[in-house]
């Protein structure tokens, strides 16, 4: 496992242009990304609906970079070799969702994956706390799933990344500590102050016209 206290920073694919998708997938890649995260929303767990193992088949011919899968599904544990099967690397599943949450990310390590656990802003810090021994990763949420263009939450969220990091540091683990949502070029500098060292961001990577210069500045 990389270092959990090395920025990583993985560009959102749900915010690039999906009509060219090979092409926005190599921009990330010779841009500089460590990562490339994608959201996958039932419609269901979350409002929206994005992709689903399909579409992460479509990216892994184009990058030999880390595919970050985060399933903002109800149910998880059903799902999974599907995604295995399409070249996900890490696979991160949340706390709130219907499943048996150990036995699911024992199933994600027992594919030879990294596993990963996501809680929403409103979850508290507690529902994750009998996990963290199980998990390569923690994604504290920091806007609310599924909805776009909406403000970094950081009173609600960076409590719980500080909390995060001071756990991991107490009970000598080693888990990433992920944040996705309203993650720019200013709001990253808050997460990583927090604890936060792998940074997921949509718009204000794939928006920019010069994503390397882009990803240089979110690094620091």
């Amino acid at each position: 496992m990389s270092d959990c206290n090395t920025r990583i920073i993985a560009p959102s694919v749900l915010a690039s242009d999906w009509g060219k998708v090979g092409e926005e997938v190599r921009r990330a890649d010779e841009a500089g990304a460590d990562w490339l995260h994608l959201d996958v929303m039932d419609g269901h767990f979350v409002e929206n609906i994005s992709f689903g193992p399909q579409f992460v088949g479509a990216v892994r011919p184009h990058t030999e970079l880390t595919l970050d899968v985060h399933l903002m599904i109800t149910r998880p544990d059903k799902y999974l070799p599907m995604f295995i099967k399409a070249g996900a690397d890490r696979i991160t599943v949340h706390v709130e969702a219907d499943h048996d949450v150990s036995a699911t990310l024992k199933s994600i390590r027992e594919a030879g994956l990294r596993c990963g656990l996501a809680l929403n802003p409103a979850t508290p810090f507690e529902d994750v706390v009998p996990y963290l021994d199980q998990i390569d990763l923690l994604l504290v949420m920091t806007v609310v799933p599924g909805f776009g263009g909406q403000s970094f939450m950081e009173k609600e969220t960076m409590p719980k990344v500080a909390a995060a990091k001071e756990f991991r540091e107490a009970n000598g683990l080693a888990y990433h500590i992920e944040v996705d949502g309203g993650i720019d070029q200013e709001t990253v500098k808050i997460a990583g102050e927090n604890g936060a060292n792998v940074m997921v961001a949509g718009t204000s990577l794939y928006g920019k016209p010069d994503m390397k210069s882009a990803i240089e500045e979110m690094r620091g």
